[in-house]
């Protein structure tokens, strides 16, 4: 098969280079329209049931909405977790699926018990509806509309938002792949009918009264159409009211024969709806803010591109003095890790492209296999293109060139090497001219020879990778992508090595006329002689070398236990986003002010472009915040414009210590989609979250004080932050039942009166064009603003006479709680901590310790340890079964290639020995282990054994030849002349990596682990490799070394041996497989077995198919013509026919290979 593959590319060879170039353009096709993002999407499998009702207290939430929904959701197929959050007037209820269910099933299903749900929650509560299809990087674009400085004074907030809602928004619907546009901030303009309760008690109208006029004198009903003069009417009762003089003359009641008009008990006037969120920015006070959510699976690339083109046409249309201002463009960040990827992938290329042509020694060599580098490359975007894998930081950030071409290397290298030595051969004597059909012979048998050698150390790389395939989680989304690219990259290669490279290598590799001595062979010599003594040496000292050897692994081993972990190492995204909390009940004036005062202090900062603060919830509440929190997002300069410091660090305890001077708020730092991706995949924000699980809110809080005193001080632990879950001011209005009874009235009624003199009810709406806006009644603010009149709010008797609310219920001051949350119909509150300086590991494991020591745990209370640390465990047990399997894998492999357990352990060593290097690498650059690092060992074992294969084979092959010197010198020998083959596959590797191990690029953080075990690994293993291995070599495959013989003196030898102008100098083994590969009988007999080969290849074949048209003799046409026949022809044999036939070819082609055996040995014997 290998054998007919490159025949078939080297007798084709403008098929071959049409198909390359149809590969090549496709992959450029493929590499300007593949999907670009910065990182892989990690948000697991999950669906937001999002239901408001904005007059609820916590525990009604809770109670009334939160708890029914997990009831109804909680048995559907497929759901691994589900998460809520409850607060006042809102519920968010997250149900996380298995990923293994696509996008919209989990949807449909949810969909099916929307109905239910609705049943099942009281009616006037609130409708439970789906969150957006989106994920944590869904928040692609994030703008404010500002307005210029000339223009300050003509728009207001209510205009600014009403601008948003209805241009804006409108005008940015319908882009490919945007799923949702949200609005934050502002304020939602409505028509207020702020009645007057003195007013109302005076004139004895009830508010009621006046809701019901409002709402039945504004109306439009269609009357259908008559029929007149042969023509249709239609018929329409116009009854909208158009505006505040509309609505102040409505007439409410008539007293005395007297209308009462809405303006007799009641101001009209343009309001605002109760907020529970805004916007604020650089500490210029608040501002509207547009939200744009990119669907589930889009191109963040393309759909950014989209966006930011409708929002140049939306601007033509805005008033004048008002612009749409971008705050977070994730254009921005795919463009920082768009140019790191490019970057290491360019130094990456130009790296092994020199060391290639350096230690080829031949610039036509070294060319043809660099070529094969950028091929590789667009095969895999073609697959990645196919497969819809995005091109981001790991899926094309750990590509190593160095890997890719090493079978590439291996052939062309011999290919080169044989095309010299047989010009060589037949130009001692006479000048001879070497035609393209010899050299299409040589590269035919050399590529053959070197094939399975080339091809077998790609397939480890390829196995080793497939365990990767198997992680699933966080850990599967991000390093999956990573371990297809570089399969698909190798796949391509090892395409090109049986198609491309024979032809290439046929075509333009020319025969060296003399041995002209190069640098690369000068530094050859150089290291040659260096590692003959070093391995003299070492054979000395066998023993002491193996001590060494493993008490370097133990040593390894210690400081590898001392590492410390992190699950994987954080993206530096550009920017900071600070989490302040007040105090909880903190008005959202009061909010708004502090977190005025706050930006104001962070843009004293040089290194700090803008600040826009998000405070408490959006229009869509996917983020449920409370009007207490908020997210101020700093927008940084670039790190060349800053003054003060050059670490992120630095600059954060800068704003911290700052930001200290405001008192009574609590400050935590992160980034905006690591704050998205932690909260979204484990329901907290920070790195640790400590959760506490317990049933009364009161304990559960003061265990969260106690565990947060405990844990303040351990080092690494920033940002200690307990959730605050209660303390939210109340105004509990406790009914008397028995008072309510005697005067024959009900709660409900009185509940309705509550909630229209302060929440306010919809009375319907007002059309401006296609704009619309609310038409509410509640008491005026003066009324609503004094928390006394509550207790003199008038209730209607059924008699028609009016008495005090707090004759009828005992109204009092309470704390009530401000947040409750739940993991799987558990409540929870969690103590956050984000880590700094230090890896996570080793502070998890001083918080375990001092909660243990310091916090007593009451009975039916438990902790669990989540964030961040919960990934890092889940991945690690994961690496503890994928580790093992590509561990086996590879002995499997290397069993099967060598046919002995012995060889295969051998080889082996070099695992262990690579191992030594990357631990070492790792403590030296302050490395804890990661994710990232486990990837790296990974993948570095199976680079490692390739070098041990290279080694044993060659080892191999000087036994069978060499019979006259002691196996050691056979084995050193051996080594030496591996030398160059073991240095260039290990220099070519490791320098592939080394652009992103030093990168300081946006996203190169992620990567350095894994480039740093894989180099480290490399030094370690290719030095070892090279002094170890021939030892343990000596010491147990000494057996099997064969017998010593007499050496013949032979005619081609003295032939040779008499040119010594100048020419490269050979071995007696060397010269004796030059005689036979040169003899024409065994020439004769090598021809005659590829030609049994090929007719028992094409045994199976149809012969030829005949299509033949022909006059009928026999039959006549209609004018009495011979009638002509069309017809196909063809030959079938029976079917045991061609099994024996081919069988029979075979038993040719056997003994025509045991004659050839016999011929060689012969011939060898003549020789020696």
């Amino acid at each position: 098969m290998t054998y007919s593959i490159l025949k078939f590319s080297i007798k084709n060879k403008l098929l071959i280079f049409i198909l390359v170039t149809a590969i090549a353009v496709f992959g450029i096709f493929a590499a300007l329209n593949i999907s670009v993002g910065a990182v892989p999407d990690i948000t697991n499998n999950q669906v937001q049931i999002i239901t408001t009702s904005r007059n609820l207290g916590t525990q009604d939430v809770e109670r009334f909405l939160t708890s029914t929904v997990e009831l109804e959701i909680g048995n559907l197929p497929g759901v691994e977790e589900i998460r809520s959050v409850s607060k006042f007037g809102l519920s968010v209820v997250t149900v996380v699926f298995s990923d293994d269910m696509d996008t919209y099933l989990p949807r449909q299903l949810i969909q099916e018990k929307l109905n239910a749900i609705k049943e099942a929650i009281p009616a006037g509560f609130g409708e439970p509806f789906m969150g957006p299809i989106s994920t944590g990087l869904g928040e692609i674009y994030q703008y404010t509309l500002d307005v210029k400085p000339d223009f300050k004074d003509l728009y207001s907030l209510e205009e600014l938002r009403t601008i948003q809602d209805w241009m804006v928004k409108r005008q940015l619907s319908g882009i490919p792949g945007v799923v949702e546009i949200n609005t934050w901030g502002g304020k939602l303009k409505q028509y207020e009918v702020a009645l007057n309760p003195q007013k109302l008690s005076t004139l004895d109208v009830t508010a009621f009264e006046v809701l019901n006029a409002v709402e039945e004198n504004n109306s439009i009903v269609g009357g259908g159409y008559i029929e007149k003069d042969n023509e249709s009417y239609f018929i329409r009762g116009e009854g909208l009211v158009n505006g505040v003089e509309e609505i102040s003359n409505i007439v409410v009641s008539h007293r005395n024969h007297l209308p009462i008009y809405v303006k007799d008990v009641a101001e009209v006037k343009m309001g605002f709806a109760n907020r529970f969120g805004a916007i604020t920015g650089n500490g210029e006070g608040e501002k509207v803010m547009g939200q744009i959510m990119m669907l589930k699976g889009a191109d963040s690339k393309m759909v950014i591109e989209n966006v930011k083109s409708r929002i140049a046409e939306v601007q033509k249309s805005l008033p004048k003095g008002i612009f749409i201002n971008p705050i977070v463009e994730r254009s921005e960040l795919i463009g920082r890790t768009s140019f790191t990827i490019f970057e290491n992938l360019i130094l990456g290329c130009l790296i092994v492209v020199f060391v290639v042509i350096f230690l080829l020694g031949n610039f036509r060599s070294g060319l043809i296999v660099s070529s094969v580098i950028p091929l590789s490359l667009l095969f895999a975007l073609s697959l990645m293109y196919i497969f819809g894998i995005d091109a981001n930081l790991m899926s094309l950030g750990a590509i190593d060139f160095g890997i890719i071409i090493d079978g590439a290397v291996i052939i062309v290298e011999y290919i080169s090497y044989k095309i010299t030595q047989s010009f060589r051969l037949e130009n001692q004597y006479s000048k001879h001219e070497m035609n393209q059909s010899e050299k299409d012979r040589i590269t035919l048998e050399g590529a053959y020879k070197m094939m399975n050698s080339a091809v077998f150390g790609q397939l480890i790389i390829i196995i080793v990778f497939i365990p990767i395939l198997s992680l699933v989680g966080v850990e599967g989304k991000m390093f999956r992508p990573m371990a297809l690219a570089f399969c698909f990259a190798l796949i391509g290669a090892i395409i090109l090595c049986f198609t491309y490279v024979p032809v290439m290598s046929s075509l333009f590799i020319k025969p060296e006329t003399t041995a002209k001595e190069t640098i690369s062979s000068k530094m050859m010599k150089f290291l040659d002689s260096i590692y003959n003594q070093s391995i003299h040496l070492a054979m000395k000292l066998k023993y002491v070398v193996l001590s060494l050897t493993l008490l370097m692994f133990f040593v390894a081993m210690f400081i590898f236990s001392k590492l410390g972990g992190e699950f994987v190492p954080t993206l530096d995204e550009g920017d900071f986003v600070i989490q302040p909390a007040l105090k909880t009940g903190t008005s959202l004036s009061e909010t708004i002010h502090t977190i005025t005062k706050m930006e104001q202090l962070i843009m004293e900062f040089p290194e700090v472009e803008k600040v826009v603060s998000r405070i408490g919830a959006a229009e869509v509440p996917t983020d449920p915040m409370s009007m207490e929190e908020s997210d101020v997002i700093i927008k940084l300069r670039p790190k060349k414009e800053w003054k003060n410091t050059q670490s992120k660090d630095e600059l954060a305890d800068l704003i911290k210590e700052r930001l200290a001077l405001l008192p009574g708020v609590e400050i935590e730092f992160t980034q905006p989609i690591e704050m998205r991706f932690n909260e979204l995949l484990t329901g907290t924000r920070a790195d640790i979250a400590i959760k506490v699980f317990g049933e009364n809110l009161e304990v559960l809080n003061d265990l969260g004080l106690k565990i947060k005193e405990a844990v303040e001080n351990v080092e690494g632990a920033s940002d200690v932050i307990l959730e605050k879950t209660v303390g939210l001011p109340q105004i509990n209005i406790v009914y008397n039942r028995d008072k309510i009874a005697q005067y024959g009235m009900n709660i409900n009624e009185i509940n309705r009166l509550v909630q229209l003199a302060y929440s306010g009810m919809d009375a319907g709406k007002i059309y401006e064009g296609e704009k619309q806006f609310d038409i509410v009644l509640r008491y005026d603010t003066d009324v609503r603003s004094n928390i006394e009149q509550i207790k003199e709010l008038q209730v209607l008797l059924p008699g028609g006479s009016k008495m005090p609310l707090k004759e009828f219920a005992d109204i009092k001051f309470t704390d009530g709680p401000a947040k409750i949350s739940r993991d799987d119909a558990k409540r929870r509150v969690v103590v956050s901590v984000n880590v700094r300086n230090r890896d996570l590991e080793s502070v998890v494991v001083d918080l375990q310790k001092n909660i243990k020591e310091k916090v007593n745990i009451p009975a039916g209370y438990q902790i669990k340890y989540g964030g961040q640390f919960e990934n890092l465990n889940e991945a690690k047990a994961r690496l503890w079964i994928v580790v093992p399997i590509a561990l086996f894998l590879i002995f499997l492999m290397l069993y099967f290639a060598f046919k002995s357990w012995k060889i295969a352990s051998l080889i082996y060593t070099a695992i262990p020995l690579a191992t030594i290097g990357g631990i070492i690498f790792l403590q030296l650059r302050g490395m804890p282990f990661s994710i990232s690092a486990g990837v790296g060992f990974i993948a570095l074992f199976g680079i490692a054994v390739l070098n041990g294969i290279v080694m044993i084979e060659h080892i191999r092959e000087k036994m069978e030849k060499d019979t006259s010197s002691s196996f050691q010198e056979i084995v050193i020998q051996a080594a030496r002349e591996r030398l160059r083959p073991v240095l260039l596959t290990a220099i070519s590797a490791a320098l592939g990596f080394l652009p992103m191990a030093i990168s300081t690029s946006a996203g190169a953080e992620v990567q350095k682990p894994l480039a740093t075990v894989v180099i480290g690994g490399l030094v370690s293993a290719t030095l070892l490799t090279l002094i170890v291995l021939p030892i343990l070599v000596v010491l147990f495959l000494n057996n099997q070394h064969v017998k010593t013989g007499k050496y013949t003196a032979i005619l081609v030898l003295i032939m040779i041996s008499m040119n010594v102008n100048a020419q490269k100098s050979y071995h007696l083994s060397d010269l004796i497989e030059i005689s036979k590969s040169q003899a024409p009988h065994l020439q004769i007999l090598n021809q005659e077995i590829l030609k049994w080969e090929a007719q028992a290849n094409n045994s199976r074949r149809f012969d030829k198919t005949e299509f033949y048209i022909a006059r009928d003799g026999y039959n006549l046409d209609e004018q009495g013509n011979n009638v002509n026949q069309f017809g196909i022809s063809q030959n079938f044999k029976l079917p045991g026919y061609q099994r024996d036939y081919k069988q029979w070819l075979l038993n040719r082609k056997s003994m025509a290979e045991t004659e050839l055996s016999l011929a060689r040995l012969s011939t060898e014997k003549q020789l020696r």
